[in-house]
């Protein structure tokens, strides 16, 4: 191995980029001028501006394999790397972080694989389509599909500087802002963070991001119910939530747990409806034949079980895949599942219209220790 100095580690340095603007960590100065070399032992210490940035693992991991790879495997950095901030008392947050925003809006499900973030993507574009200034938050940690089906995953991410405070700048398409999870991981790579640390990523991107004026706020949740529902509810006033499943009985009996879990006492979220997706099965070749392959109106009697409303029925055909796979969302085409989507976005609005009138503000949830 040669000889390690100086300028060498900066130069394997300058290859990682901080993704909040693409700019590399030295021409940052996040470098800090402490850097130790003793054969083949080095140390080093990265700033940040402040202890909540997200990039803070990710980047000294990036580093550590930065040193490994530009120069030599033999290079021992690893769990050598100091963290510092400039700021490490940062500005308290606001009370309200979204104050421009009338609607915050939950799409849930009892589980996974019933198609949470494909409804919520392609509610978010029919809102937009019908004029509304629309947000989607990518809260999935663990399965972040978003950037996928807006065909922005290899979009940059930036950071605006307002009033001192490093705000992000949601990426736009098709009328839509959004945020990802997705945007802070290697997306090759699976998730795996603490709660605490996943909650602390969702933080930023509801508190540190110019989201800006808009009528409908819409987060893609994780399946389940999690302490990352917890932390949305405690930090955001939600105005309702719509709960997305499907026909079968195993995803109506997790979806009940969902139901439940935003009418608790503790959390007592209004449940704005379901969305019952992959109602049934229409072949491209024969539009006006209907096959219950996961069984029949499932989710509508789950409704009228707990007596909300069903805000839509979303038939499975292919293009629904296709358009998402491809980046362009199938609500943004004229077509049979197209007017589903366009539908249930104007069956929402007429539901979050019904709350406004008939309940009061929402309140974030409080915690007692």
């Amino acid at each position: 191995m040669e000889t390690l100095y100086p300028r060498l580690i900066l130069d394997a340095l300058s290859n990682v980029r901080y993704p909040g603007n693409g700019k590399n960590i030295v021409e940052l100065g996040m470098v800090e001028d402490d850097i130790r070399i003793d054969g083949n032992t080095v140390s080093f210490s990265l700033i940040f501006d402040k202890p909540t940035d997200p990039f803070v693992k990710s980047l000294v991991k990036a580093a550590e394999t930065a040193l490994t790879t530009y120069i030599s495997p033999e290079v021992d950095v690893k769990d050598r790397i100091g963290v510092k901030f400039r700021n490490p008392n940062p500005a308290p947050r606001p009370d309200n972080p979204l104050k421009g925003v009338k609607n915050i809006i939950g799409v849930s499900s009892g589980k996974g694989g019933v198609g949470k973030s494909t409804v919520a993507s392609n509610l978010a574009v029919a809102l937009a389509r019908m004029g509304y200034k629309v947000g989607l938050l990518d809260a999935d940690i663990f399965g972040p599909s978003v950037p996928k089906m807006f065909g922005v995953e290899d979009e940059p991410i930036y950071a605006e500087n307002v009033d001192g405070r490093e705000m992000i700048v949601p990426v736009e398409r098709y009328g839509v802002k959004v945020l990802s999870i997705g945007f802070l991981v290697d997306r090759n790579s699976p998730v795996l963070w603490r709660g605490a640390m996943a909650s602390r990523a969702l933080n930023q991107l509801i508190t540190d991001a110019l989201w800006g004026e808009l009528d409908y706020f819409l987060i893609d949740m994780p399946p389940g119910t999690s302490d990352i529902h917890l932390t949305l509810v405690q930090t955001l006033a939600i105005t309702g939530a719509v709960i997305v499943s499907t026909p079968q009985e195993v995803a109506l009996a997790d979806a009940r747990k969902g139901l439940a879990m935003f009418r608790d006492d503790k959390v007592n979220v209004p449940v704005l409806g379901i969305v019952e997706n992959m109602a049934w099965f229409t072949p491209a070749a024969h539009p006006d034949e209907r096959y219950y392959i996961f069984g029949r109106d499932g989710a509508v009697k789950l409704a009228e079980e707990f007596g909300v409303r069903v805000l839509a029925q979303i038939p499975l055909v292919g293009s629904i895949c296709e358009g998402g796979d491809s980046g362009a969302p199938i609500a943004l085409r004229d077509s049979i599942t197209g007017e589903a989507f366009m539908n249930l976005a104007g069956n929402l609005v007429e539901a979050v219209d019904e709350r406004n009138r008939a309940l009061p503000p929402s309140a974030k949830v409080e915690t007692h220790s």
